[in-house]
């Protein structure tokens, strides 16, 4: 993960392969505040692009 403050000293030069599973998050809320929510999903890297690894649906409050 690159922090825009550590951007211009980051370097990652992996190449994503076929069986690879990846962690993609985002944590969304107010900044500066005390709570917000995290999504997270799992992804297989596979020969055509990525297939989704959970499936849990994410709540319906979110989708404002």
């Amino acid at each position: 993960m690159v922090y825009p403050e550590d951007a211009e000293h980051a370097v990652y030069d992996a190449v994503l392969a076929p069986g690879m599973v990846l962690c993609v998050e985002a944590y969304v809320g107010a900044e500066g505040g005390g709570e917000g929510v995290k999504l997270e999903e799992h992804l297989l890297i596979t020969d055509t692009g990525s297939e989704t690894l959970s499936h849990y649906p994410f709540d319906p409050a979110l989708d404002r």
